[in-house]
């Protein structure tokens, strides 16, 4: 099987290893730092299935189009894709299939969205209604920064259009979960569970990002849990779904919070999420391209399997992101990184200059140990990561470092 990986970061890059296991892989536009990448657009790539990676392309339709041509995708269409191009129309389409999920209301209006901010008793949770790379979403303990940010995204100051409608929900305690569930249109698998680190500094501080690490597998979460979040949320949400005429087939990312009361839906990402996807994917011991191409062609008949051992991500950023990351700054290290016992550097944002490698994004590179345990998988990252270095490299010291109890 030949099989078309659609993206460039170190999602994609995880993606092109675990596929190329048991398929030739080609990955567009891909990156100097991702083996196999061509320049060639999707659409004239010959190939027996397509993985289409970020986001924008699936709610830009990039699915449909290829699907038209006769090809075998794997990643929702544009219908589909509104689930995370649009948390509000996602968030109805919750209520609709009674997902569990947060009390909310959406405004594309100052005053209505500040008077309702002000029935919450805090923290307050104020996200952007369209894409914002992960960075849209602010929670604070701080009224008046709520409601200022509440203004700037309205405004279009702070995201421009995708900000212009706004989704303010109550705030959920808890450990957070990721649910990657892999769909044919009618039922879901479940990959191993992850748990992401979305704020920039150790400790949870500073503010929210694509995500600086992540770890698998979940020691609280077992499989009781996991079947719970798939009969309860990503089961009826597919039929609610299918009654709107969505056939999806792709993945459902589900982002949760393990209340007291029980699991609840913070949102739906419709594509592999990205750190998680470099823990998950690592430890994937089946065949991912037959199961990708089974969820594409309407019908899931492997099961997943997975590698005992942990995995850990540990994300490497750029001076000033997520807002104003810097490129360009000379990368040492790697080559001493990538030939340590059980590490993979996932390149998410690189380039080449002569022969150096530079920086050319926000998210640099994502190191990934695997270990007997999260604690061993932790020690092998953070040994690599010791082994990196570039003026400004910034990454958090803290990841899995206290694995949630689930208390």
């Amino acid at each position: 099987m030949n099989v078309c990986v659609v993206g460039s970061g170190g999602r994609e890059h995880a993606l092109a290893v675990a596929l190329g296991r048991t398929a030739g892989v080609v990955v567009t536009p891909g990156s100097p730092g991702i083996p196999g990448s061509v320049a060639t657009p999707p659409e004239e790539v010959d190939a027996d299935l397509y993985v289409i990676g970020p986001e924008t392309p699936l709610v830009d339709g990039l699915a449909d189009r290829l699907r038209a041509a006769g090809r075998l995708v794997f990643g929702p269409g544009a219908d589909g894709a509104r689930l995370e191009g649009s948390k509000a129309w996602m968030k109805e389409v919750l209520q609709e299939a009674g997902v569990p999920t947060a009390a909310y209301g959406a405004f594309t209006d100052v005053d209505p969205a500040l008077a309702f901010l002000r029935t919450l008793p805090g923290p307050w949770v104020v996200k952007t209604d369209g894409l914002a790379a992960g960075k849209g979403v602010l929670v604070t303990d701080s009224f008046d920064e709520a409601a200022a940010d509440v203004v700037a995204k309205l405004s279009g100051q702070a995201f421009g259009d995708a900000g212009r409608r706004v989704v303010i929900e109550e705030w959920l305690d808890g450990p957070e979960l990721s649910l990657l569930c892999v769909c044919d249109g009618r039922t879901a698998v479940a990959l191993a569970p992850a748990q992401d680190f979305k704020r920039l500094a150790d400790g949870d501080a500073g503010p929210n990002t694509g995500g600086m690490g992540a770890y698998s597998p979940v020691p609280f979460v077992g499989p009781d849990i996991v079947d719970e979040v798939l009969e309860q949320s990503v089961k009826p949400t597919l039929a609610s779904l299918r009654a709107r005429g969505v056939d999806y087939r792709g993945v459902l990312y589900a982002g949760l919070m393990l209340t007291s009361a029980g699991p609840k839906m913070l949102e739906y990402n419709v594509r592999f999420g990205d750190p998680e996807a470099q823990v998950v994917l690592p430890r994937y011991a089946g065949d991912l391209a037959q199961l990708l191409a089974e969820a594409a062609g309407g019908r899931i008949e492997s099961e997943p399997a997975f590698d005992d051992r942990a995995a850990v991500t540990v994300v490497l950023a750029a001076e000033g992101y997520p807002l104003h990351p810097r490129t360009g700054d000379v990368i040492e290290g790697l080559d001493k990184a990538d030939g340590l016992p059980g590490v993979t550097v996932f390149r998410a944002g690189v380039a080449r200059r002569g022969d150096e490698w530079v920086t050319a994004g926000g998210r640099v590179l994502n190191v990934t140990g695997m270990g007997d345990d999260v604690a061993g998988a932790r020690a092998t990252a953070y040994e690599a990561v010791s082994a990196i270095s570039w003026p400004g490299m910034q990454y958090r010291t803290d990841i899995a470092q206290r694995v949630h109890s689930g208390s």
